[in-house]
């Protein structure tokens, strides 16, 4: 019979059975990703979504030091950073940063969130493997989950985890995430012997590594560690031919997010380092899956890092025993930075290093002891993560250790702890497991486990004795810097700075923020490529110099802008700049004075086009250095210099002669040096910014102390100058400032004033 009640009754039935074909096709999915008992991936987003939440209030609410602000720069702009040129990083910041957008957070937030989101992600995968591991040595229950949990709170709260999670200063934590979902993936193939499919898991993990690449190569790092675990767990598939074809496919489009470096080289952008443009499809191919040993000649160059003349690891640049020394500093740094502002191995950090390398050693054994295979990859991986990258990375020597070597060019220009990220996030998993296993044996002692719970306190020491160290909360310093700087420079001014860290950060707030635009910032170190010079030549010829657009406060009046790019050579006399002593006295005019260099002197070609920008830009732009020291000095300028508020602008006269209004020299004390004094008051009380640099409890970076120091040193001098002028209640206005940034330049108010040299303004 049929009706509207049999017909209502058909319906039912097929709804029913839908609803089964379904169930039974996602319990099948279910299975097939498992093979096994259910991992508990809802605890472990649970675990997830607190770290990033520890990350989000501590974020860094502005670009920090060093590479930061060039990543915020490039994901924002889709520009090119420096070699290999991260364009997987490009790419995903950029999305990212979009994808935030409506939530109405500044563009260094949003892309500072991504280094939250990725590190918090590792937390997940790295949430299951501990969780995997206690099962298997315990047996399941309540009791793993917290062990993992444990595990992540002194994973995430490591020193270098921490504090590069709440800033995008590197790309590391992107391959962090990678490396942790690669170890995943190959636990859970271990967990699914002989399942239909499961090798598909293999295969992923090998797509992500080959993605991971064009990241950065921290990402392949685990690439020892999943062979050795194949070995280990199946040989047979090294020689599967079908398994070995899918991996080589995972590969070829893994690494084929390369090609975005020529296509958007292409386009020009304004952060386009190392340009790698390429002519044709085949030999940026052939350059990409070579990895830079052929094809496109920029784009090789390029993938190579060839930009930075790293020799060969036969070569040490400082003993190898120095170099593990440099990784023990950066591991005693990890669980209780705070408790001692001295970079070298502390006495104090001493207890606490020895407590966490031996919960480390108890965590390794509970991973061998429950899967031994497992422990071979762990074993294989933490090595690859240590040892094998510190005679990889052959660094010189540390940026503080060995003092008593004083040639600046023998030490690393900073601390590098970040290049070990992955190792300190891996160590404090193994340092949770082995708190978790202490806490398990002490509950089987005193009969219960809330009994002996007291002991998990310690996965809170790396939190508490890091906070204020890894924490970047209110943190304005980089960002304030450069508006500082830039203003202080008259319109479509030539600014000339020392390296990374005195040029990222404007590049910044040009490219992000669209303030002064206008200035050229020129980096002295890159003239020494083929690229730059051109690039600096085709962003400041006419129709492409981008116009002068005024700041409220600044005190300069409008101009036209320049008829003439700042490089008048062609890429013919570009090619013929080269390094060498001079065979006769060179003098170079600039303006109303002339340079000379003495027959013999070596002159570097870098040097010798930053003359060319000079000569050829003086007469309509006006020229800036960012310190007198650095390359000023090098260049032999520094008798024309003149302070402006935080820049150093080359004047093309004899000052001595007619000094225009306003210039005073310093005291020979001081320095003896030209100081222009109503534009650098002006600056200091009107126009300048300084969030992050008064006032500051640490200042966790001593290689760039300079920065507070130039801030001290321009406000004690206006001090001085204002008290000489008979105005001593001014005069003790900047006094009071000079004092503030003097404390910064200590390390901060809570840091040893001991531990930096005696300095005074009198």
């Amino acid at each position: 019979m049929s009706g509207p009640d049999g017909g209502a009754a058909h319906k039912l039935r097929l709804a029913n059975l839908w609803r089964f074909v379904i169930i039974k096709h996602m319990t099948g999915i279910m299975r097939w990703l498992d093979g096994g008992p259910h991992p508990p991936y809802g605890a472990a987003a649970c675990a997830c979504a607190g770290v990033f939440l520890l990350y989000a209030l501590t974020l860094a609410p502005a670009p920090t030091w060093w590479d930061t602000s060039e990543y915020l720069a490039t994901a924002h702009t889709l520009g090119i950073p420096h070699p290999p040129g991260n364009p997987l990083f490009v790419v995903v910041g950029r999305v990212w940063s979009v994808l935030l957008s409506p939530l109405g957070l500044p563009p260094a937030v949003r892309i500072n969130l991504l280094a939250a989101a990725t590190s918090a992600g590792a937390s997940f995968f790295f949430f299951l493997i501990a969780h995997r591991t206690l099962v298997q040595s315990r047996g399941r229950g309540p009791a793993a989950l917290v062990g993992a949990g444990v595990a992540i709170v002194v994973s995430a709260t490591a020193f270098t985890v921490w504090s590069q999670s709440n800033t995008n200063e590197k790309v590391y934590t992107v391959s962090l995430l990678i490396a942790a979902a690669v170890s995943w993936l190959m636990l859970r193939w271990r967990d699914r012997p002989g399942r239909r499919g499961s090798v598909l898991l293999v295969v992923a993990a090998v797509y992500l590594m080959a993605l991971g690449a064009t990241n950065h190569l921290m990402s392949v790092l685990p690439v020892g560690a999943v062979l050795a675990f194949i070995l280990l767990t199946r040989p047979r598939l090294l020689v599967d031919g079908r398994f070995l074809s899918r991996c080589l496919l995972a590969v070829v489009v893994g690494l084929s997010f390369n090609f975005f470096l020529p296509i958007r080289a292409a386009q020009r952008p304004v952060i386009n380092e190392g340009d790698p443009l390429c002519d044709g499809l085949v030999e940026t191919a052939v350059a990409i899956y070579s990895g830079g040993a052929a094809g496109c000649p920029a784009l090789a160059s390029s993938l190579r890092r060839e930009q930075y003349m790293k020799p060969p690891v036969t070569r040490r640049m400082a003993p190898f025993s120095h170099q593990l020394l440099n990784f023990a500093q950066y591991f005693d740094w990890q669980w209780s930075r705070g408790i001692d502002p001295d970079e070298p191995p502390a006495r104090a950090r001493l207890p606490f290093t020895l407590l966490f390398l031996a919960l480390g050693g108890i965590g390794f054994f509970a991973v061998w002891r429950g899967d031994r295979n497992t422990g071979a990859y762990i074993a294989v991986l933490a090595a690859t993560l240590s040892v094998a990258l510190v005679f990889y990375l052959n660094f010189r020597l540390g940026y503080s250790l060995s003092p008593e070597v004083t040639a600046q060019r023998s030490h690393e220009v900073r601390e590098r702890d970040y290049f070990f990220l992955l190792f300190f996030a891996l160590w404090g998993i193994l340092a949770g497991l082995g708190l978790t296993r202490c806490w398990l044996w002490l509950g089987d002692r005193v009969g219960s486990l809330r009994r002996a719970s007291p002991v998990l306190a310690i996965a809170l020491v790396p939190f508490f004795l890091n906070l204020g160290w890894a924490s970047r909360a209110g943190d304005y310093a980089a960002r304030d810097w450069a508006y500082d700087l830039l203003n202080s420079m008259e319109p479509y001014g030539v600014l000339f700075t020392n390296g990374d860290n005195d040029t990222f950060p404007l590049w910044y707030l040009q490219e992000v923020e669209e303030i002064r635009q206008d200035v050229t910032v020129v980096v002295v170190q890159y003239l020494f490529t083929e690229w730059y010079a051109k690039q600096l030549r085709e962003l400041t010829e006419p129709g492409r110099q981008r116009p002068y657009v005024p700041v409220a406060g600044l005190p300069y009046p409008d101009r036209d802008p320049p008829a003439g790019a700042v490089v008048d050579l062609t890429d013919r006399q570009l090619a013929t700049v080269g390094d060498g002593r001079l065979p006769d006295t060179m003098g170079v005019r600039i303006g109303d004075m002339l340079v000379e260099y003495p027959k013999g002197m070596e002159v570097r070609s870098g040097h010798r086009i930053a003359l060319s920008i000079i000569r050829a830009s003086a007469s309509e732009r006006p020229i800036y250095f960012a310190s007198r020291d650095g390359e000023m000095k090098e260049m032999g300028l520094s008798a024309w210099a003149v302070s402006e508020g935080l820049a150093v602008r080359l004047h093309m006269r004899n000052l001595d002669e007619a000094p225009p209004p306003g210039y005073r020299r310093t005291a020979e004390g001081l320095g003896g040096e030209w100081f222009n004094y109503p534009r650098s008051r002006q600056l200091v009380d009107e126009v300048y910014g300084y969030r992050g640099l008064r006032s500051r409890e640490i200042w966790q970076d001593y290689s760039t102390r300079n920065i507070p120091y130039g801030f001290y040193r321009l406000t004690a001098l206006l001090g001085a100058l204002t008290e000489a002028e008979g105005d001593p209640e001014t005069g003790l206005r900047y006094r009071e400032m000079s004092k503030e940034f003097l404390h910064a330049y200590l390390g901060g108010s809570r840091a040893r004033r001991e531990r930096a040299p005696n300095i005074s303004v009198d």
